[in-house]
């Protein structure tokens, strides 16, 4: 059985910075990608980052620049690195491992709330 951990979420001022990171358990014979999504109030799920097997990245437009998503291929984990964070960046956030059957494992989310 797949687990997703996240960690690393929590309040912080407008400008700041935090660091999520994901933590995978289990049997996973072939990773195609791992990523980053979040869930804003009242708004659906949306993709924030994700990073492929040969580490090419791909991020959505409200975060370019901003984010960084970064994976120890060794060890899994996979981090998500928020700088200059936004109100509108508020949200429950998920990491995501998409199996290269195509299957989707979630975490439980981590909210990070981005308010003065």
């Amino acid at each position: 059985q797949v687990q997703l951990v996240e960690s690393g979420g929590g309040l912080v001022q407008p400008g700041g910075s935090l660091r999520l990171s994901c933590a995978a358990s289990g049997i996973i014979f072939s990773i195609n990608s791992m990523g980053w999504y979040r869930q804003g109030p009242g708004k659906e799920r949306e993709l924030v980052a994700r990073i492929n097997g040969d580490l090419s990245t791909n991020y959505a437009d409200s975060v370019k620049g901003r984010f960084t998503i970064s994976r120890d291929n060794a060890k899994r984990p996979v981090y998500l690195q928020m700088n200059s964070l936004k109100p509108e960046d508020t949200a429950v956030y998920f990491c995501n491992l998409r199996a290269v059957s195509g299957y989707d494992y979630w975490g439980q989310g981590t909210q990070v709330t981005v308010s003065s």
